[in-house]
């Protein structure tokens, strides 16, 4: 079907999502913040990401920022997962990152796979 790069730094989050995505036929890749996860997407080009927003070393803002401005990676859509679900943050979240969608946490699997 596709390959994922999901970079989050919750390690249980980061495993939920690769039982949820490879039980559907997704192959994934994981990183642990975002400097690791726009190394990776640079080295292996993955279909998708999923990145966290809030995360140490680089957050996620920052990284699809770099991975927007990067000629070879500019075009993998990426998806936002963060925890601040308040009215306005996904706009906020759509606008100031580039990213191409936004989901929730806690993630719900039937709309992770919808968007996803």
């Amino acid at each position: 079907m596709g390959r994922i790069l999901i970079v989050d730094d919750n390690e249980v989050n980061r495993k939920l999502l690769t039982i949820i995505l490879r039980d559907n036929g997704y192959e994934t890749i994981e990183a642990e913040n975002g400097e690791e996860g726009f190394r990776m997407a640079i080295e292996d080009m993955p279909d998708l990401i999923l990145m966290d927003i809030q995360m140490p070393v680089m957050d996620g803002i920052a990284a699809i920022k770099m991975l927007k401005s990067e000629t070879s990676t500019k075009d993998i859509p990426v998806i936002a997962l963060t925890a601040y679900a308040m009215k306005g943050d996904r706009e906020k979240i759509l606008l100031s990152s580039g990213c191409n969608d936004y989901i929730s946490k806690p993630v719900e699997v039937k709309g992770l796979l919808e968007t996803v």
